[in-house]
């Protein structure tokens, strides 16, 4: 009887997360949708990589992690995962969303290519001010925005990818070299 019912506990608990998890991806893209800077890039990508809340945090040596999904115009394709180590000074924690637009099938297909790392050049635009709100990839650091609404910051594709994050919360503290690696699973495998 307990087995019975902790796999009914279990199943009702999935059912509840699954619409959570659903509303979490399309809360985050409207709240992208909804900014200035991106609201362009949706219009004319050929598909983007949104990670809902990556989870980053250091001292002298940091981590990040998120999960996320990859889409092909507005269809799921398929899953993603983020890490990034970083070395260097550094103290704090912080939550962020991130999204990755493709400008072509080209970009899209070599982030999808299963394993892929930004090069040294690849920086993020900030959408929302918040203290030290940088992501760094490679130790290049965005540039932050003044709000959501009015901000100097203007994307721009490099390498057929342009990323855009919005700070969540948390403060962050770093001088540090940093990479973001990326894993991709298509949908159904």
């Amino acid at each position: 009887m307990k087995v019975l019912t902790r796999a009914l506990f279990l199943m009702l608990a999935w059912l509840w997360i699954l619409p959570a998890q659903a509303d979490e991806y399309n809360d985050t893209v409207q709240r992208f949708h909804k900014a200035d800077q991106t609201r362009e890039f949706f219009d004319n990508a050929y598909g983007f990589a949104l990670f809902p809340t990556v989870g980053k945090g250091g001292f002298m040596l940091g981590a990040a992690y998120g999960e996320g999904r990859v889409y092909r115009g507005l269809k799921h394709v398929g899953n993603t995962t983020l890490n990034q180590v970083s070395f260097g000074w550094q103290l704090g924690g912080q939550a962020y969303s991130q999204i990755i637009f493709f400008e072509d099938k080209r970009a899209f297909d070599e982030f999808t290519s299963g394993s892929f790392e930004f090069g040294a050049q690849a920086s993020a635009v900030v959408i929302t001010a918040g203290a030290a709100a940088e992501v760094s990839t490679k130790g290049t650091s965005a540039t932050a925005g003044v709000t959501q609404d009015h901000t100097a910051n203007k994307g721009s594709y490099y390498k057929g990818m342009a990323t855009f994050v919005i700070v969540k919360g948390g403060l962050m503290y770093e001088a540090s070299v940093a990479g973001q690696h990326f894993t991709y699973t298509a949908k159904g495998e």
